[in-house]
């Protein structure tokens, strides 16, 4: 009877022990949780957006309802595809994608960078694109809300 305590309690540290272990490595991951959480969401900062786009070396697809963006603007150079539609669209053939939205589709290696008023629907669109295997897919998580408070805060310093 004793040898079978011990042996259960013995079970019992090994479990402890590699639980202890597994706890430790969480905690060892927290301190480094900012280098990981931002190269999975790829937020891309106003600045970087506003390089991106003079580059001309990206997709920029705004996410918002075609009367949001009638209602209070676009960033210049987006292409309008609602959240809903964003699925359906990126697996569209090149022909059908061009009539709807006079652009060219975008291929699987191309860089997209989503964007709505505030981050919430481009995070949700971007996460849609990176599960049909565009890799390269971003988001602005400041959307249009951030957009122009920075636009119209140049503007009125002249810059």
């Amino acid at each position: 009877m004793r040898l079978l305590q011990l042996l259960h309690l013995s079970g019992r540290l090994a479990i402890l022990g590699s639980a202890e272990t597994a706890l430790w490595g969480l905690k060892s991951l927290k301190g480094s949780c900012n280098n990981f959480c931002t190269a999975i969401c790829k937020d891309v900062t106003y600045m970087e957006l506003k390089n991106l786009l003079k580059s001309k070396k990206i997709m920029l697809i705004d996410v918002r309802e075609p009367w949001e963006i009638l209602e209070y603007g676009k960033i210049p150079g987006s292409v309008n595809i609602p959240l809903d539609n964003v699925d359906e669209a990126l697996q569209m053939n090149p022909k059908d994608f061009k009539e709807k939205y006079n652009e060219v589709k975008p291929s699987k290696s191309d860089s997209l960078v989503f964007s709505c008023l505030a981050g919430v629907r481009s995070k949700k669109a971007m996460d849609t694109a990176i599960s049909l295997g565009f890799n390269s897919a971003q988001h602005y998580a400041g959307g249009w809300k951030e957009w122009a408070t920075y636009e119209f805060s140049e503007k009125k310093q002249g810059n």
